[in-house]
């Protein structure tokens, strides 16, 4: 399969797949050509893969097979404290527990597709236990880039896959453009938060909502945000079901930030299009650790989501979080991380504002599974160690 990269914002067109950003400066995503698919089509294909004919690349090997086809559950249980008729779209019942997996199950073929002999990604939490696990399961080498002061934990839970695991000393945050402008001559596809490729896996979840509540539709659609990238992969799928004429009017789209780092707030309260990078002096510490992005590449694209869909952009405290894990595990049954929670708290807010009612059905997505959290953080890992300078260099020597 081929299909052209487009942007969002300005309209060029790029005909290599490999490219991630646009000479303005914006993500691109896969300009999808226009399809007759229907609900019915491909019933005999399992979870993301029904909507083949939507994506970059056709059904592969490995765990990709299992990605998406999470449940879409009614709890309501949870429809007090939310204030409104909750379904909860559970992500944390793809394969590395996260909805990375679908991000993961279509970059990383299409990167090896394209001719990469390693796979890469910049990540310490979920996408990089679901990048080393598709990459493992495709038989491709792995390299993991992760700042140097991360916990034990989570290298324990990378470290189970086998990949190259290489700690960053400085601004960790600047990798994301270091890893658009590495040498080409580097046998190695780094797939970034918003690889076009992820953005499309992204999609396959609000197909799969709306494949779900059909013929119903969901007033609201409530997620975490960090990057913009999961955010923008759901916009991605409503302008699909849009334009293929599955969809008529567009859900409000609802984000939700931690408070202890929430530029997307800021700017959506402000009027502002583009968010404004936080300094560390701006920022926190927060339990919503996957979340806690001051400088969200593709920002510009998930505020032109929400304004598009007259959604918002709200931020939750820490306490606001926890008590939302609590109520996902008591009254619902779900196990949560902390990222993970804060659709709940932030539904629970917008219902207090009045801007959610009672009457109206709202699908909360909680992107990965709680029970992660409970690494033993006592494995051996080893790791290399190296600058953001000198990354180039260490990345060329391991990949000889």
């Amino acid at each position: 399969m081929s299909s052209s990269m487009i942007c969002f914002r300005c309209g060029e067109h790029y005909d290599d797949e490999t490219r991630v950003r646009c000479v303005c400066g914006e993500p691109l995503w896969f300009d999808t050509p226009s399809t007759d698919f229907t609900w019915s089509d491909s019933p005999e294909m399992g979870g993301m893969w029904r909507y083949e004919a939507l994506l970059p690349v056709e059904k592969p090997n490995g765990i990709a097979r299992a990605a998406g086809g999470t449940p879409l559950l009614r709890s309501e249980a949870l429809d007090d404290a939310a204030g409104c008729r909750v379904y909860v779209k559970d992500e944390g019942e793809n394969p590395t527990g996260a909805y990375k997996d679908r991000g993961s199950a279509v970059a990383v073929p299409h990167a090896i597709e394209k001719g990469a002999d390693v796979i890469g990604t910049i990540s310490y939490g979920n996408m990089a236990i679901s990048t080393a696990a598709h990459a493992a399961s495709l038989g491709r080498e792995c390299v993991v880039l992760v700042p140097d002061e991360i916990s034990s934990v989570r290298l324990e839970l990378i470290a189970q896959y086998e990949p190259t695991i290489v700690q960053v000393s400085g601004d960790y945050g600047a990798l994301y453009s270091d890893a658009l402008s590495l040498p080409e001559s580097l046998p190695i596809s780094i797939l970034v938060s918003d690889a076009p490729a992820r953005i499309s896996g992204y999609k396959t979840a609000v197909f799969e909502i709306y494949e779900s509540l059909a013929p119903e539709t969901p007033d609201a659609i409530v997620l975490p945000v960090s990057s913009g990238g999961f955010a923008s992969g759901i916009w991605r799928g409503l302008r699909n079901l849009e334009s293929i004429g599955l969809l008529s009017e567009l859900p409000r789209l609802y984000l939700v930030q931690t408070a202890a780092a929430d530029p997307l707030t800021q700017a959506f309260e402000t009027g502002a299009t583009e968010p404004t990078a936080l300094s560390p002096d701006e920022t926190g510490e927060t339990i919503a650790h996957s979340i806690g992005n001051p400088d969200p590449p593709s920002g510009t694209r998930a505020l032109a989501a929400v304004r598009e869909t007259n959604g918002a952009v709200v931020s939750v405290s820490d306490e606001e979080i926890q008590t939302a894990q609590r109520r996902f595990a008591v009254a619902g049954g779900f196990s949560v991380e902390p990222a993970a929670a804060t659709p709940l708290a932030g539904v629970t807010r917008l219902s207090e504002r009045g801007e959610i009612t009672s009457d109206e059905s709202v699908v909360l997505v909680p992107t990965g599974t709680g029970f992660k959290e409970l690494g033993t953080g006592n494995a051996s890992v080893q790791t290399e160690t190296t600058s953001r300078a000198d990354l180039p260099e260490l990345l060329d020597s391991l990949l000889e």
